[in-house]
């Protein structure tokens, strides 16, 4: 860790997945859906691309892990990805909205099991996955040592 840094991750809005600060992400906007839930929708662009007209798989899990992080994030920790296993069930389709949810499975001292699940407009489950984060704090530890240019 470099002088000045924190070991608690903070968020200074480039996330690629969610950040509003990233001009070339996915701007995913989490809801929560309960205590331990979230819930997004989003429409992936053609920039995503894998195989014509469908998201590339590391798209995919990218939307996986997003929905993991922000379901632990909605029950107050903060952490990164220790590990993550994806289930690919059906292609993630281009230019439609599709249906994103994480949910926490289990909690055991600073670990995070979660699960995660991206669905198309009827239902039909895409991807699937379950992963472990390792929380490094409270979603509050670093709330005021923002980047210097915030």
């Amino acid at each position: 860790m470099r002088d000045g840094e924190s070991a608690v991750p903070i968020d200074d809005g480039r996330c690629f997945a969610c950040g509003p600060k990233n001009p070339i992400g996915l701007c995913l906007e989490f809801e929560r859906a309960g205590s331990d839930e979230v819930f997004c929708w989003t429409v992936l662009s053609d920039e995503f691309q894998g195989w014509q007209n469908i998201a590339h798989g590391g798209i995919g899990m990218t939307l996986l892990d997003e929905a993991m992080a922000h379901a632990a994030a909605a029950k107050g920790y903060r952490g990164v990805t220790a590990s993550m296993n994806v289930r690919f069930r059906k292609p993630v389709p281009l230019n439609v909205p599709v249906a994103i949810e994480g949910h926490v499975i289990w909690q055991r001292r600073n670990v995070v099991g979660l699960r995660a699940m991206v669905r198309d407009e009827d239902g039909t489950l895409l991807l699937e996955g379950e992963g472990s984060f390792v929380s490094m704090g409270s979603v509050h530890d670093a709330d005021d040592r923002r980047t210097p240019q915030e």
